[in-house]
């Protein structure tokens, strides 16, 4: 009885599929705000050879998704040939590289010969550095401190909006997000970003995100935008970022990171032509509630400021 064949992978549809995928969850796997811990740069072979083409993207996109921090990439066996192991149960991700073969044909009418090549693709499986053990200490990054970030012009302006904002914001990794669970916003280190400017337009976002946690706005959508809930609060949060950013004087540009959600949200606005107008209500709803920390702040402050009543001294008897 012939043994079953495992059926051949799609490379090219494997890769498209990851890259359509990292797009809808709003990271472009060429671009992001900040820069990734560990070493930066093109992925590369175990011999230090860059990767080149469609390989750039996808291993770039692997190592978004699993967390890899190491630039370097290889199979099972340079692995073993450099004295190192593949951790039990990793899992292995596409290397792919044209061939080609030369077929000659012939001419139905004349007989004539004519040689012809043949491209396709094929592809090999590689490895992360962190995915193995014991290799040389330089396939692996070394926790240094990035490079300094450029000072932004508004700074004043961004440390007064946010330092009256009692929201719990951790730094570090390589994730901006708001974990709804336990109540606080993860960050990247400021110095992991192009500049301060990129920082506060990320952090605005999550803290739109924090706005609506259920001991603050409790912001919740119910039945109504079903499983493009995420999408829609996420299109509020853009809303609301983009409104923070013009507050700041922050350049537009800064706040189109999640425009990979377009096309979820352009399903919610055609299904529901109040949908846009619920979403800027509730953006601004979260933006006057942010803005009202520091409100309160300078509030307190001119009460400070503002001398005691004297009591008239008594005149003299």
């Amino acid at each position: 009885m012939r043994s079953k064949q495992k059926p051949s992978r799609d490379a090219a549809a494997e890769i498209t599929d990851l890259i359509i995928r990292k797009l809808e969850e709003g990271v472009a796997p060429w671009s992001r705000p900040w820069r990734v811990t560990g070493a930066g740069g093109r992925p590369l072979r175990h011999c230090g050879t860059p990767y080149t083409g469609i390989n750039v993207l996808y291993l770039w996109a692997i190592a978004d998704a699993r967390g890899y921090r190491s630039r370097y990439w290889m199979t099972y066996r340079q692995a073993e040939a450099l004295g190192a192991n593949v951790r039990r149960g990793e899992q292995g991700s596409l290397s792919v590289y044209y061939s080609s073969f030369k077929r000659t044909e012939s001419d139905p009418v004349t007989g004539a010969e004519t040689e012809r090549s043949i491209r396709f693709l094929r592809h090999y499986i590689v490895f992360n550095a962190d995915q193995i053990d014991g290799l040389p200490a330089h396939f692996y990054p070394a926790d240094e401190d990035p490079t300094p970030m450029d000072p932004s012009a508004r700074q004043s302006a961004i440390d007064a909006f946010f330092a009256p904002i009692p929201a719990e914001v951790r730094h570090g990794g390589d994730r901006a997000y708001f974990h709804p669970t336990f109540d606080y916003i993860q960050m990247p280190h400021q110095r992991s970003f192009k500049s301060m400017d990129h920082y506060a337009s990320t952090r605005a976002h999550e803290t739109v995100h924090w706005s609506g946690g259920t001991a603050r706005l409790a912001r919740t959508f119910g039945k109504r935008f079903g499983d493009n809930a995420y999408s829609f609060e996420e299109l509020v949060a853009e809303i609301g970022s983009g409104l923070v950013c013009a507050h700041l004087g922050l350049p537009n540009e800064l706040h189109d990171n999640h425009a990979s959600y377009v096309a979820h949200w352009l399903g919610i606005l055609r299904a529901d032509k109040t949908a846009i107008i619920h979403a800027a209500s509730k953006a601004e709803q979260a933006f006057n509630y942010l803005c009202g920390f520091a409100d309160a702040q300078a509030g307190r402050a001119d009460d400070e400021a503002r001398p005691e009543a004297v009591e008239p001294l008594a005149e003299a008897a």
